[in-house]
This record gives C-alpha cells, sequence and structure tokens, in this order.
C-alpha cells in the first residue's frame, strides 16, 4: 500500500490522499509538507529537505580510492522565535533515519563515541549521536551553544565520514555518514548583518565550511508576511480547523510544472495553492524508498550548467580580491550533491536541467542571505 502511495506521488497524479487537485510536482509537494506550520522560509524548507535525501553514495570502490562524501549539512542561523526548532522537529519526523540532540546538553563523546567497561569488565566501545545516525540525519538544535571541543569533534565526521578513536588501549574507526542538519541563534539575540556569520555565532571558520547550506532567517516586519503568520497561529487554537484555513496571497500565476519559474516563487506558489500538506508517514516513507534504490546519474547538461555556474563565482571571488569569502571546489562539490537530491525528490536516475537550476537558485539564495551586508553589497 505504501509503495503505491509513493509511486502515486512520484509520478505526479491529479490527486494524492487528501487533495481534491493537484498543482506541483513531487519536489514542490514535498517542501510544501515539510513543516506545514511554519508559514514562509520556503528555500530553508527546501534545504532541509535536500539533506534528508541526500546525493548518490560512491560505489565501494569509488569509495576506496577516493573517498567522497555524498551527506548535505545545512546550517539556520535566526533570531528568537522564526521557527528553527520546529523545522529540525519536523525534519526528525519525515526523516527515515534521524537522532536529534540538543547542543546546549551535548558533549564530544555523547556525539562521537565513549569508551566503557562492559559487564565482564573489558574495554568497549558506545556509539554517540552521529554513529548512532549512520546513513541517516543528525539535528543538533541549540547549535552555538556548543563549547568549542564539542564542535571540534565534528570535524573529521563532518567531511571524512567517519570517527577515530583512540584511547586505552583501542584504535578503531567508525562510520559516521550522516548529514547534519543544525539550528542556531545569534550571539547578541539578532543577527547583524555588517558582522560575518562566524562573528554572529562565535563559531570557527573550519565548520562553517562544512556546511553546504547555511541560511539566515531575520525577524523583519512586513505587513504581508505579519499577517498571513498571525492567521496561520490562530487557526491553530480555533476549533474549526478546516475553515479557518487561510487563503493566502498568490506571488505566482498559472500552473506549477517547473520550467523557467524562479523556485522560490514557485514554492510560494505551491504553499498558497495546494492546501492539504502531505501526511507525514507518506512523506517519510517516499524518503526511505528515494535514498534506498534512487541513484541518480549526471548527465551532460547539467555536469555543464554547474560548471559554467561554478566558474563564474570563482571568477567573481578571485577579481573582487582577498577581502572576499574564498570560492572553493567545496562550492561546487555541494552543488552536485545538491543536484542529486532535488533528482532524487523526483526519483529520477538522471540529474536534469530543471534540477541544476533548482539547485543553483537554491545556492544564490543562501550566498545572498550570508553575504550580503547591511549596506546592501554582496561581500
Amino acid at each position: 500500500g505504501q509503495l503505491r502511495r509513493v509511486r502515486t506521488l512520484a509520478h505526479a497524479d491529479p490527486m494524492v490522499g487528501p487533495m481534491s487537485s493537484r498543482c506541483a510536482f513531487p519536489f514542490d509537494l514535498l517542501v510544501r509538507s515539510l513543516c506545514p506550520s511554519i508559514v514562509g522560509h520556503e528555500c530553508v524548507k527546501a534545504g532541509i529537505l535536500l539533506s534528508l535525501l541526500g546525493g548518490t553514495p560512491p560505489s565501494a570502490a569509488a569509495a576506496r580510492m577516493c573517498p567522497v562524501r555524498s551527506n548535505i549539512h545545512c546550517l539556520v542561523v535566526g533570531d528568537p522565535g522564526m521557527g528553527k526548532s520546529q523545522m529540525l522537529l519536523a525534519a526528525r519526523q519525515v526523516a527515515a533515519r534521524c537522532v536529534y540532540v540538543g547542543g546546549n546538553t551535548a558533549s564530544t563523546s555523547g556525539l562521537t563515541v565513549t569508551l566503557g567497561r562492559d559487564a565482564e569488565g573489558e574495554m568497549a566501545i558506545e556509539a554517540g549521536a552521529l554513529v548512532l545516525a549512520d546513513n541517516g540525519t543528525c539535528c543538533i538544535d541549540e547549535f552555538d551553544k556548543m563549547t568549542k571541543a564539542n564542535r571540534d569533534g565534528l570535524l573529521e565526521a563532518m567531511e571524512q565520514q567517519r570517527i577515530s578513536v583512540a584511547k586505552a588501549g583501542i584504535v578503531a574507526t567508525l562510520p559516521a555518514r550522516c548529514a547534519i542538519v543544525a539550528a542556531a541563534n545569534p550571539r547578541n539575540g539578532s543577527y547583524d548583518l555588517n558582522k560575518t556569520v562566524s562573528e554572529n555565532l562565535n563559531i570557527e571558520t573550519p565548520i562553517l565550511s562544512r556546511f553546504d547550506l547555511v541560511f539566515i532567517l531575520q525577524d523583519v516586519a512586513d505587513d504581508d508576511h505579519d499577517h498571513r503568520v498571525s492567521n496561520s497561529i490562530m487557526n491553530l487554537y480555533r476549533h474549526d480547523r478546516k475553515r479557518a484555513r487561510p487563503a493566502g496571497p498568490v506571488d505566482a500565476a498559472g500552473g506549477n510544472d517547473g520550467g523557467d519559474e524562479p523556485l522560490e516563487r514557485r514554492l510560494r506558489y505551491v504553499a498558497a495553492t495546494q492546501r492539504a500538506p502531505l501526511p507525514a508517514d507518506l512523506v517519510r516513507d517516499y524518503i526511505a524508498y528515494a535514498r534506498e534504490y534512487c541513484r541518480p546519474r549526471m548527465t551532460a547538461e547539467a555536469a555543464q550548467e554547474l560548471h559554467s555556474y561554478f566558474m563564474q563565482i570563482r571568477h567573481d571571488s578571485a577579481r573582487a580580491g582577498s577581502g572576499t569569502v574564498p570560492i572553493t571546489t567545496r562550492q561546487l562539490e555541494a552543488l552536485i550533491r545538491l543536484s542529486q537530491a532535488r533528482a532524487r525528490a523526483c526519483l529520477r536516475e538522471h540529474v536534469v536541467m530543471q534540477d541544476a537550476k533548482d539547485v543553483i537558485q537554491l545556492m544564490e539564495e543562501s550566498v545572498r542571505q550570508v553575504h550580503v551586508d547591511g549596506s546592501g553589497v554582496l561581500d
């Protein structure tokens, strides 16, 4: 039964579950169904969804020759009350395999591994959160509350996807092939655009560079957005839920079948027109099915699109001088992983041009949020 529902969703049939009509394809519907109680932040939800799906893992032979991670790390930084923890809890609910921890209560041994004695008195290894989340997702809330020593324990796991231990005569390497989705608050209560992400969070640059996507959520007064948020909150406390759902403005006109429509406008259109989100169990089964059976391969057209975008931002960074954020091959690898996850969202065997375009727009939005100062100048 669940497999039939997954196939129905993937093949874009007109009705799925409680839907009376359908205006979007699988990726847009999955984004709409991830934490539907939070209004807006469609690009952030899209980034978290791609992190849950992950890229195509390398074959065993390729992994032995040159280990390349396929998991996507995502960091959400925002002012208090922006729904960061709710989005992490929603990701935990629909993830195929997930471990949720709080950064203010987590230790290095709790995240990685610890040594203890078994019932016979022998030394034994006890797995931490990252090892338990192998082939899944680890959600870390209050990431900024972690001490520097605890964050340093994540460096090897985030890039090499493993944890090495050499203590008490035990030398071992444990797999930690998991994606990290983290949420953090600015150090001074509100995000300062005139400071970098590292300065706002007091987090070292090496660990920030390992995140494929970084999103900044600011609590800015906006009449239209505030109206939709207040209506959504009030509807949660009303008895007649069905009659209380607001219509909301539509930012895009016409149908929604991808094409050249910008990603953010398309996701807003789906959120405004597709009233009923997908059931959480269907989203969870869909993600698990995609991770297990879908292995997208890059096409020449999509590869050329990603290559051209990388060369453009690389050239712009070099021309701007040494004061800007450096663009390295990590950004190119992140684009490849994101495009593979975007193809997985539609259960495709190949990464097509639309996947590459959506990923580029998502990366541009992340770069814009992170590297634009208070005067609107891109650093």
